[in-house]
């Protein structure tokens, strides 16, 4: 039996900017996983889980008609990776075989709720991974992260694919999005192995250190949100402004720039700084579209932690979910943790995670 196990993830800085191909984010990979597991079978193969059998199917109406939103639903996601992974296996000569596949997942809770930690993409990565094994690929961790992204994105259709760098590379990474476009034409051009051989366009994935005196903590609201919609509903909105989205998009750049070179140079009080600073910028995008980012949960999460020291944002498309605060060593959280608590915010146990040897 194969077994591989992929961090979920958080986004730092350089939210909704990073959709946009060469604008920069700093994201981290913790220690809450999907593993996926694969057994060789006869005649025919299984994909199963506990963990997303029973989640319901998400639906919305648009122009009056109902509308079953697929980007919810897990299993679109292995079955895309499933079928990109398997063309690049047949185009390496392996014969492709039957198995079962079973996926756990540590991203949902028990009630299957989100926290906002990146399940879809890491459950992706996750299927890549298991397939690389099984059929022998050898895929080093740039091949991983190319295949799931064209699978993400073949279901998704928007967003950076920031969190499957993460779930590929691990740690702390400074992520910009490849040229979308360019990548789906040639996809459509190219066998699969040319593809993933060339170099993507604006793509970079640079893995950062981890400063020392760094403290990373973590508070989750218990209201799930949708990034794919949220990205939908900045992207139909921003249209109508160009120009006060550019200039988000301008001082978005400057600040995780200057974000990655404080990881760089192990700068805490820089990288506080820049917390802050994105966090404004989100606010004044969430003005410029109307979209709500910062809800009144996570508003009151990053007061808080202020008021205890730390530089706190909402982390990723926002509307509920996560928010993060980045504190120094010397801070005590104690106090800060039983604020969250009385203003039902829950502190996530997560810690940073690094694959052994840099891959796995």
């Amino acid at each position: 039996m194969i077994e591989v196990s992929v961090p979920g993830k958080l986004y730092i800085a350089g939210e909704y900017a990073v959709v946009e191909p060469g604008y920069p984010a700093v994201i981290v990979a913790v220690d809450q996983f999907i593993t996926v597991k694969i057994e060789a079978a006869t005649k025919s193969g299984t994909i199963h889980s506990q963990q997303y059998s029973d989640l319901p199917i998400r639906w919305t109406r648009r122009n009056g008609e109902l509308v079953l939103d697929h980007r919810e639903n897990p299993f679109h996601y292995i079955l895309e990776a499933i079928r990109l992974t398997e063309k690049y296996a047949a185009e390496k000569g392996r014969l492709l075989a039957f198995y079962d596949l079973k996926v756990t997942s540590e991203l949902d809770n028990s009630n299957g709720r989100k926290y906002g930690l990146g399940s879809s993409g890491a459950v992706t990565v996750a299927t890549v991974k298991a397939l690389n094994l099984f059929y022998d690929l050898e895929m080093d961790q740039l091949t991983v992260f190319k295949i799931s992204a064209l699978a993400h994105l073949a279901v998704q259709g928007n967003g950076s694919c920031g969190d499957i760098a993460a779930s590929s590379y691990g740690g702390w990474i400074a992520f910009s999005t490849f040229d979308h476009k360019w990548v789906l034409d040639k996809q459509e051009k190219w066998p699969i192995g040319h593809l993933l051989a060339e170099p993507w366009p604006m793509l970079t994935i640079q893995p950062l250190p981890t400063p020392k005196n760094l403290r990373l903590v973590i508070g989750w609201t218990g209201s799930p949100a949708s990034t794919s919609d949220l990205v939908d509903q900045v992207s139909q909105s921003r249209g109508e402004k160009q120009k006060l989205y550019q200039q988000f998009l301008d001082e978005s750049n400057d600040c995780v720039q200057t974000l990655i070179d404080a990881f760089m140079e192990e700068d805490v009080p820089t990288i506080k700084r820049m917390i802050l600073k994105n966090r404004e910028l989100l606010a004044n995008l969430s003005q410029i579209t109307g979209v709500i980012i910062e809800t009144p949960s996570l508003e009151k999460l990053c007061q808080l932690a202020i008021s205890c020291g730390g530089a706190a944002k909402s982390s990723g498309a926002g509307g509920g979910d996560c928010g993060i605060v980045i504190a120094d060593q010397r801070t005590g959280i104690l106090p800060l943790m039983s604020a969250w608590e009385k203003a039902d915010i829950i502190p996530l146990p997560l810690h940073v995670y690094h694959y052994r040897g840099g891959k796995k």
